[in-house]
């Protein structure tokens, strides 16, 4: 395989290619194409634009030819999976996994598609997001919408087959419908959404704690619930690893009980955070609902990956997840211990062309401070 990093022209080109798009879509795509329209049509527009051009062969070839930077420092393997880098999508954005194929040719080493729930769901009234620029942020409240399980997962397994160099992951969740009941009822969706993932792509996440949910995070209130859960999930028999996406704004005892428990089960990874629900310090029109991305999630997504590595760092491969706009944070959140790092704000905020700006910048990270993998990086920083 020939690498863009060992090839003088084609890393030129590259990075040319790649500040052509950093000032483009600053300058001329978010002001005209995005940000002149509200968030929630801004989405739809985005994710109709990846329906119609991944079935544009030559346009995904020049995508890939152009701005897909290949480099052997950041090939990586957690979880006994192989990753071309350690850079992926978040769950959140491609629910019903429309993008797998232009985010494959732009060069992610991963997606989380979904969340998707065992049926299909409207999710909340609209609006679902709101623009928090001074913050790099956005509030969401979606509500877990999505086509449903028994639809996305077939979708999540075809692209993963079909895909380049780019691994599938698929979130799993629970239903938000007027049909939630007690835990028993949560329990089941989740069962049934994971038999129709099992095998069936890389990766397997269970998102516990979607914080836009009228049935709440019953699943980590307690570690007696969390246990239930995973009890059940356990009978289930997947070859791919599974991660837990966990939340965001609990203290670090909880959080280490609901870990001691998860580590009791069939449970290779977690995925820390999802969204940040304190607005302390922050100006935010009240009637707004939601949790926020981005931004204000970076620092305690930090915090709790450096604990969370510092005391189970050889039981769960971590995701860091939350902020990540620059190399320099992606790679702060991997010497906390993140063995993979996943992003969706900065795709919105910096641009389709942010994949790159971030392997580039890390693989020049790692270089600098003496490293020959991502995998050595990982964690120096907690003692």
């Amino acid at each position: 395989m020939s690498y863009v990093s060992e090839s003088f022209w084609h890393d030129a080109v590259n990075k040319a290619t790649c500040d052509l798009f950093t000032f483009g879509y600053k300058h001329v795509v978010k002001p005209h194409f995005v940000f002149n329209h509200t968030p929630d049509v801004a989405h739809d527009q985005m994710i109709e634009f990846c329906r119609v051009t991944k079935n544009i062969p030559p346009l995904m070839w020049l995508l890939r030819e152009m701005l897909d930077y290949t480099d052997p420092i950041l090939e990586t393997e957690t979880m006994g999976v192989r990753f071309a880098n350690p850079f992926g999508l978040s769950a959140g954005l491609d629910k019903n996994c429309d993008m797998p194929v232009l985010l494959d040719h732009a060069g992610f080493g991963f997606e989380t598609v979904g969340s998707t729930t065992s049926r299909p769901c409207a999710g909340n009234p609209k609006p679902w997001f709101h623009r928090l620029p001074e913050y790099d942020s956005m509030m969401v409240h979606v509500g877990l919408a999505n086509d449903g399980s028994e639809t996305v997962i077939p979708r999540a397994e075809e692209a993963w087959r079909r895909a380049k160099a780019m691994q599938v992951s698929v979130s799993i969740a629970r239903t938000n419908d007027a049909q939630c009941g007690d835990l028993d009822e949560g329990i089941e969706d989740y069962r049934i959404s994971m038999e129709r993932a099992a095998g069936r792509t890389a990766m397997i996440e269970v998102n516990v704690s979607c914080p836009n949910t009228h049935a709440g995070e019953p699943f980590t209130q307690t570690p007696e619930a969390l246990d239930r859960l995973f009890t059940a999930l356990d009978t289930v028999e997947r070859p791919q690893p599974t991660l837990v996406k966990m939340p965001l704004n609990k203290p670090w005892p909880e959080f280490r009980e609901l870990l001691q428990v998860l580590a009791e089960h069939n449970v290779q990874g977690v995925s820390i955070a999802n969204l940040q629900k304190d607005r302390t310090g922050l100006e935010i029109p009240r009637e707004w609902e939601g949790g926020l991305s981005g931004g204000p999630t970076y620092r305690a997504s930090n915090a709790m990956v450096a604990n969370t590595y510092r005391e189970f760092g050889d039981r769960f491969a971590i995701a860091g997840v939350g902020g990540v706009f620059t190399p320099e944070q992606a790679y702060a959140k991997i010497r906390s211990g993140a063995s993979l790092v996943m992003f969706i704000s900065s795709l919105m905020y910096r641009g389709p062309q942010q994949i790159t700006v971030l392997k580039r910048g890390l693989a020049r990270l790692l270089r600098r401070d003496g490293f020959d993998s991502v995998a050595e990086a990982v964690g120096v920083d907690v003692d």
